[in-house]
């Protein structure tokens, strides 16, 4: 059975730091961290969700 690449992450609130959402992806072809726009349910409000260690 073949491995898969793609790897799970955490999405973390740029402006409160409540890490809200889980996501993947594949790290061989895109290795700098993910950042992106999604709604914060803390915040009420569309903010910079960046990828949590």
């Amino acid at each position: 059975m073949a491995k898969s690449k793609r790897d799970n992450i955490t999405l973390k609130c740029s402006i409160c730091g409540e890490q809200n959402y889980i996501s993947t992806r594949n790290k061989k072809s895109h290795p700098n961290k993910m950042e992106i726009m999604k709604f914060c349910p803390r915040c009420n409000k569309m903010t910079l969700h960046k990828e949590a260690k």
